[in-house]
């Protein structure tokens, strides 16, 4: 004769079943959530660069840059809301952070290189986006597809935040990793820049010391040289 399953059991497999059916609903219920995206270009020496990104309004967004790799490791950059009022301004930067509250429109930021006439300039920068689309209303019927909810210690709305939390430890772990890449990329830049740097000083130093040399070693032979004629 076969024995009932064990309460537990039954309130895994009912936990289970719940989680999925809410990841489900999460996809069809279309939650807020961040947009993000990060580039990488070469901005030649004297020349300025402006992106544009378009917000809507009581959105928020993030801009962080670094400058990976030329001299000084330095740009100006500029952030310009959409009426044309200059939100950021800072000069001589080697790397920022930025989070403003948008108004509808196009936002531009620039990034300026033109107070240097030699060395160009690898950028990095990432872009989060906040709050840009607008979540759907709960839809009323979906508490009829989950039975027995009485059974479970934790409720609907609890697991629904975990789960959220969860997503957004996982966002933020990415962005830290890109960021972390990107200060890999420009340390990795600044000390194969130092190495040549020793190396050519260097050989500058070794070229100059055999040219000393063996100027001394002329001089002393073509002294003896001539003690040697007048004696004769």
């Amino acid at each position: 004769m076969d024995r009932p399953a064990p309460p537990l059991i039954l309130s895994s497999v009912a936990l289970s079943v719940l989680c999925l059916l809410l990841l489900w609903l999460r996809e069809a219920r279309g939650f807020t959530q961040s947009v993000d995206g990060d580039f990488t270009f070469t901005l030649p020496a004297g020349q300025k660069e402006c992106f544009y990104q378009t917000m809507r309004k009581d959105a928020s967004l993030e801009i962080e840059y670094q400058v990976l790799d030329g001299a000084s490791l330095d740009v100006d950059f500029i952030l310009t809301s959409p009426d044309g009022t200059v939100v950021v301004d800072e000069q001589r930067k080697s790397d920022g952070v930025h989070t403003v509250d948008t108004e509808e429109g196009d936002y531009m930021f620039c990034f300026d290189n033109s107070f240097s006439t030699v060395s160009e300039k690898v950028i990095f920068f990432e872009l989060i986006l906040d709050n840009m689309y607008e979540s759907e209303k709960e839809p009323e019927d979906w508490k009829q597809y989950v039975m027995g909810t009485d059974l479970l210690d934790m409720k609907l709305e609890d697991i629904l935040t975990a789960i959220n939390n969860v997503k957004a430890r996982l966002s933020k772990s990415i962005q830290i990793q890109t960021l972390l890449r990107a200060f890999e990329a420009r340390d990795r830049n600044l000390q194969e820049s130092n190495f040549d740097r020793v190396n050519f000083w260097s050989a500058v130093n070794l070229t100059i010391m055999v040219t000393v040399s063996v100027i001394q070693v002329f001089l002393l032979k073509s002294l003896f040289d001539d003690r040697k004629r007048s004696r004769t």
